[in-house]
Formats: C-alpha cells, structure tokens, sequence
C-alpha cells in the first residue's frame, strides 16, 4: 500500500489524536482483472482529466492473473498524482469486493468508483465530484439514462436487453433505496467516504452501486450523464455467470430485512412441493408402499428448499458453521413439522373447538413461523462480532497508518 494515498490527510490534530480528512481530496478506486493492456491509457487519460488543485490518489484493486499489477506499477512512474495497487490473492465478492477492499484503505474526502477498461470516461471525474460539492449529495451518479447520457458503448442488442432488464427489475425490487437513481447498474459514480459503512456491505459480483444504495442509503443523490463508451482492449467480464451471481445478490439484498426474508422463507417452501410430488411419483411408481414413500419424498423437498434457501436468502450467514452440519439441521427441523403439526392440530379442534380445516390452516401457519425462527437462530445464526473487531471488512485497516513506504507499492 502507497504511503501516498494516506498522505491527503491533514496533520494530526493534538487534541484529538486523529487525522483530519482534506477537504476535497478524492480517491479513485479502480477494480481490475486481467486489464493489462488498458492501463497505461487509462493513467494517461487520467493525468490530463484530474484537476492539479485537489489532492487526488489513485488505488487499483487488482485479481488479475495476468501482469497487469507490474504494467500498472511500471506506468504509474510518470502518472502526475500518486498510484497504488492491491494485489488480492483470494478475489473475495468479485469485483464489488475489491471496490469494498479500497474503500477500506481510503481516507479522503470523496471516492470515486470507475471501471480499467475506458469505458467510463476519466474527464468526467472533476464533474462527479464537483457535482457532488455543489449540490450538497453523497452520491453522485454517471448516468446512461438521463438526458446528454447514452448505452451506445454496449455491444450488440443483447447486452442492451440485459442492461436495461437488469435496471427495470432492481428499480423494481427498490423502489424506495434507488429513488432519484435512473442507472443503478452503473459502475461509474462518486460517494463521500463519511456516507459508506463498509461493514455494512456484503457485495457479490460487480454491481456495487446497487449494494452501496440500498445498504448505505445516502442522504441525497445526484446524477451526472456520460455517454458509455467502447471497450479499449481486452475482453467484456460480463458472463451467464456473472448474470446469476447478480441475480443471487439481489435476492439476498432483497430479503436483507427479517419480514422479507420470511416471505421468501414460505414462497421457497411452497416450490418444495414440486420435487416433493415428483419424488412420490417415481416412488411408488416403482412399486414403493406410499408411507415409506412419503417419508422419502419428503426430504427431496427438504433438500430442495434447502438449496434454495443457502443460495437466495443466507448467502452472508453460511461460513459460521460446516455446511453437513447446516444440512442435518435443516433437515431435522423440516421433519420436525410434520410430528408438531399433528399435535397442534388435535388441541386446536379438542380445546380450542376449531373445525379441522381452520385448525390445519392454524396449525400449518404456527409450524411455519416457529420453523423460520428455528432456522434463523440454529442453522444460520448471524456472525458475531465484538466492538473492537467491527465487522467482516478489516475495519483496523480504515484508520490504521500504513507502516510501509515508497511512492509507488504493491501490496
């Protein structure tokens, strides 16, 4: 890590025993992967669009496998404002991971968020902050959606569907969070650092302006249009499975509060019906006595919404507990409703006088309920975490100063 990306802070205040953040100062936080033959363009680029009055810090986010850290460390010997590049051995969260991994490491004023290969144009990054400076927001979108902006950087019609898919169904699951954001699969914007609760994130894949809105909620948000421009070199990152990864990212941001993941919770649990049903079928077809088959069916629903349920709704809460242990459990607390069931049902008609109907219809919601809960608090209890260790992001790293020197580093 560059010595020089902490030096845009002000001296130390002797009262608090803290730095001060500059006024103004950016840093420009660039993800890469495998961008080597778009960087020194980039740099070039950027040398002439950043304004010599601000303090301004470049910091490259890298999980190439290629030599693109060592074409970035040889380019950023003539750059005019000081560069850095973190190599990441473990590309964790994708390329919204490594933007969470530099907002981690920046202390400035502002950050600005773009991708290596040109198509976010660098002149326009004095205009995302200025723009923020101006009207007083903490995010400061380029928009391709609103007048004087444009896709026409986006190859072919099929990756303008997806594009535009893509923005009508976030807008649609956050209408609320995404308010006043016309382009949230944008990857070009710039948020003040006093707006971003790092610990807060959870990013999956590379759309980390949906992450940042709907997690952060910023106070107030600006747009800025920009014309999408084409690729310079290399190759789109932009993959069926990245399409997946964004889709398992929305419904887990989608099912963040305890009610919407409870909706999904019973919306997975009725699909289970399916492989349920399907497995009967095949059972007794084969000439199984239908009790047994019940029993045995039963678990291929079990199974089926506990996939379902891993990927969509528990991504962040899977790593606390081994996933043969998470499976036993699932699967003890899935057959556990059916033996509660019976129950509850016999003290609803007996005690209660409920008819059969109703009492089933009572019954099936109260196992439901009481199942949700179970799973919540022994198959996926949440993390801990203590006041001093803050949260997943390394929060030590946020304030600590960096003990290596050099202008221009690898870490």
């Amino acid at each position: 890590m560059s010595e020089d990306l902490w030096s845009l802070r002000a001296p130390v205040d002797a009262e608090q025993h803290a730095p001060r953040v500059v006024a103004g100062s950016v840093t420009l936080i660039i993800p890469t992967f495998n961008e080597a033959g778009n960087i020194v363009e980039l740099l070039r680029r950027l040398g002439q669009a950043l304004p010599g009055d601000r303090p301004c810090a470049v910091l490259f986010v890298d999980d190439s496998t290629d030599d693109t850290p060592a074409v970035i460390e040889k380019a950023a010997a003539d750059h005019p404002f000081p560069v850095s590049v973190l190599h990441r051995e473990v590309a964790e969260g994708g390329l919204g991971g490594a933007v969470v991994e530099g907002i981690g490491r920046a202390d400035t004023d502002w950050i600005v968020v773009m991708d290596a290969d040109l198509q976010h144009p660098p002149h326009l990054v004095p205009e995302l902050v200025g723009e923020g400076e101006r009207t007083g927001a903490d995010l400061v979108v380029a928009s391709r959606y609103i007048s004087g902006g444009s896709r026409a950087g986006l190859a072919g019609s099929y990756r303008v569907a997806v594009s535009r898919g893509a923005t009508w169904l976030t807008k649609g699951l956050f209408p609320r969070a995404l308010r006043g954001i016309s382009d949230p699969m944008s990857g070009f914007f710039a948020m003040r650092r006093s707006a971003v609760t790092a610990g807060a994130l959870e990013p999956l894949g590379y759309k980390i302006l949906l992450e940042l809105a709907v997690r952060c909620r910023p106070a107030a948000v600006a747009e800025v249009p920009f014309v999408f421009q084409e690729r310079f070199a290399g190759e789109s990152k932009s993959t069926a499975r990245e399409g997946m990864r964004f889709l398992a990212h929305l419904a887990s941001l989608r099912s963040a509060a305890p009610l919407a993941r409870m909706i999904g919770f019973g919306l997975i649990g009725l699909t289970g019906f399916v492989p349920n049903l399907a497995a009967l079928w095949l059972l007794t077809g084969a000439g199984m006595h239908y009790l047994p088959a019940e029993i045995v069916a039963n678990q291929a629903g079990v199974l089926w919404n506990f996939v379902l349920i891993e990927v969509l709704l528990f991504r962040e809460r899977r790593r606390h507990r081994h996933w043969a242990d998470r499976v036993g459990r699932f699967a003890l607390l899935a057959n556990a409703d059916l033996l509660l069931r019976i129950p509850l049902i016999a003290v609803f008609v007996a005690q209660l006088g409920m008819g059969v109907l109703p009492a089933t219809a009572l019954a099936l919601v109260t196992t439901f309920v009481l199942r949700f809960a179970a799973t919540e608090a022994l198959v996926y209890l949440p993390r801990r975490t203590s006041p001093v260790d803050g949260s997943r992001v390394d929060a030590s790293r946020v304030d600590a100063s960096p003990s290596d020197s050099g202008r221009h580093t690898r870490s």
